[in-house]
């Protein structure tokens, strides 16, 4: 069978830092009112779970896993499971917040796995800015640490081509400006590739008319993309047509449809508990049906992707459309050595 299919994988739940539009939410909202999906680690499935689901990737219709989390490299088991999943040949991209790259041991591991892309979360070129959308829960952490850590890790592969590194910037309706902003300071790093994307929070989201934007901030978001793949400064970034995207979910919310959409035919979504969906849209989460609902414990992915429906149209359009995009269509583009520097 074709290998084709990404799997977004939220390994674990815990991360250091409390970003207030993270999609898991807080730590401090979910003490109080625990929901089903949480940043704590009660329902996260047990380590052998986790390994003997990744040993089933050799020979599945899975040709790439995003890990990401929660923060997954925090944990120390994660690094066993990338071993198995390149053992398995599949493509690995980490998702991570870039403080753990601070530590060489794990840069090097990375390095010496294997692992094709590291994508660092960053959202403000400018330190305070970036550790007031991004706080620390301990205050130990920030802007400083997570550009250490993606000079350790560039460091670490020394001129070998892998993993390639970049920056994903998650841009809100005040700061469009950190469009092209972050982009200058991720060439200045010497990362290999950039991928800004809208923030995406529900309707009912405390921050949503703070930071989500709407039709009227579309002129200048237009305007810093078009400057940003103009002048990409050897960065690789997300096809062109990623510009017309991006500004389809800043000028509407939860309306429309989705042409050609892959959530459950090229792309899945697995949590921390195991639960698997066709993509991170709480949307199209919310819209599954009870017979659809599975999980990966005591699952194999050789079967639990075996049968799967060609891309259709969707209905259910969220902004989270837009930044799974790259995930799919855009990560081979991103992890050419080719592309950029």
């Amino acid at each position: 069978m074709p290998r084709d299919v990404t799997l977004l994988w939220a390994l674990r739940s815990p991360c250091a830092f409390a970003c207030p539009h993270c999609y898991f939410g807080t730590i401090e909202e979910h003490k109080d009112n625990p929901p089903e999906q949480a940043h704590l680690s009660r329902t996260d499935l047990p380590a052998n779970a986790l390994t003997a689901f990744a040993r089933t990737l050799a020979g599945s219709p899975v040709e790439r896993v995003v890990i990401a989390g929660g923060e997954p490299l925090d944990w120390p088991g994660a690094l066993e499971v990338i071993s198995l999943i390149k053992d398995a040949g599949c493509q690995v991209v980490i998702a991570t917040n870039g403080v753990p790259l601070t530590r060489p041991h794990v840069a090097e591991r990375l390095v010496a796995l294997g692992v094709d892309g590291v994508s660092v979360s960053l959202d403000s070129a400018d330190a305070e800015t970036n550790d007031q959308i991004r706080p620390s829960r301990s205050g130990r952490f920030g802007y400083h640490d997570v550009l250490e850590g993606i000079r350790t890790l560039l460091q670490a592969r020394a001129g070998k081509p892998a993993p390639r590194v970049g920056i994903y910037t998650v841009v809100t309706r005040s700061r469009p400006q950190e469009i092209t902003d972050v982009a200058r300071l991720a060439a200045d790093l010497g990362t290999d590739y950039y991928v800004p994307q809208p923030i995406s929070l529900a309707p009912d989201h405390t921050l949503f008319d703070q930071l989500s934007h709407t039709p009227g901030d579309v002129t200048d978001v237009g305007e810093h993309l078009t400057r940003l793949y103009s002048d990409p400064k050897g960065l690789a970034l997300p096809d062109p047509s990623y510009i017309q995207r991006f500004i389809a979910a800043v000028s509407t919310h939860d309306n429309g449809h989705v042409p050609e959409c892959f959530g459950g035919a090229r792309l899945f979504f697995m949590q921390p508990d195991g639960s698997v969906w066709d993509c991170p849209s709480d949307r199209r989460i919310a819209a599954t049906a009870p017979e659809r609902r599975r999980t990966i414990r005591d699952g194999d992915a050789r079967t639990l992707f075996a049968t799967r429906p060609a891309c259709t149209d969707c209905s259910l359009f969220s902004r989270d459309c837009v930044n799974m995009w790259p995930l799919v269509l855009d990560m081979p583009r991103l992890l050419n050595a080719g592309a950029s520097r």
